[in-house]
């Protein structure tokens, strides 16, 4: 089994659907989204067909969180076991109860409304490690990854971390505030979207890899980027436009 972790897709099927045909994926094969799947980009539902067509998990992103939490859908910490129960029935659903984080609007046709917020419910919480899949996966040279949207307060564990730290942390508030990413020294791979880059920004530590920011802004006209830890392989394909300043 191959895993290949993509980054912010934020609505571009169009990318998406290039970017998992360059990947050929088997049936073995593992699609994991590290969130903010639908907000800002033209087509929500044609991402989450998608996702679904290729039986991918996903990881919260603040976009996502905030729908959940309007809804009170949203974990209220960050283990995995703690959710709430499913929810299939609502009443009917306006456009702006799609509103992503900042009342981001999320442009999903009214008859899917419904449907995108069961998908949502189908989350793999706020993180993801490799020993969570089926198939437990480690990086190519045998060390343990994990999946966050955002970041993490690396004085403590991913676990420890709260909903809003992952789905929102770049710099931490410490003297000089360093991104993140800056005080993980490792042993586990960090793989994370949220900050945008022009290329994936790779940290090392101990001659390690131990975080690479995959969110290369799709969205703006950059690239939609995807990594696999077990082989150490990134893939990307250019964005067709740019559909958000």
């Amino acid at each position: 089994m191959t895993t290949w972790i993509v980054g912010d897709i934020h609505g571009c099927s169009e990318e998406l659907s290039s970017l998992i045909e360059e990947l050929d994926l088997s049936t073995e094969d593992q699609l994991v989204a590290c969130g903010d799947l639908f907000h800002r980009g033209p087509d929500p539902a044609g991402v989450m067909d998608l996702l679904t067509e290729t039986g991918a998990r996903f990881i919260l992103g603040n976009h996502e969180r905030a729908i959940l939490r309007r809804l009170g859908l949203a974990p209220a910490r960050a283990l995995p076991a703690e959710r709430p129960a499913l929810r299939e029935l609502f009443p009917p659903i306006e456009a702006e109860d799609l509103d992503g984080d900042g009342h981001m609007p999320c442009h999903m046709p009214a008859a899917r409304r419904q449907e995108l917020l069961i998908f949502l419910q189908r989350h793999s919480g706020y993180f993801l490690r490799g020993s969570d899949l089926e198939r437990p996966s480690t990086t190519a040279d045998g060390h343990s990854w994990c999946v966050v949207h955002a970041g993490f307060d690396p004085s403590k564990s991913v676990e420890a971390n709260t909903p809003f730290e992952l789905t929102r942390t770049r710099r931490l508030d410490r003297r000089g505030h360093p991104w993140w990413f800056e005080c993980h020294d490792g042993p586990e791979l960090v793989l994370y979207g949220h900050s945008v880059g022009g290329l994936p920004r790779a940290e090392y530590a101990h001659g390690q890899l131990v975080a690479l920011g995959l969110d290369t802004g799709c969205v703006y006209g950059g690239a939609l980027t995807a990594y696999s830890p077990e082989l150490d392989e990134l893939v990307g394909v250019a964005a067709r436009v740019a559909h958000a300043a």
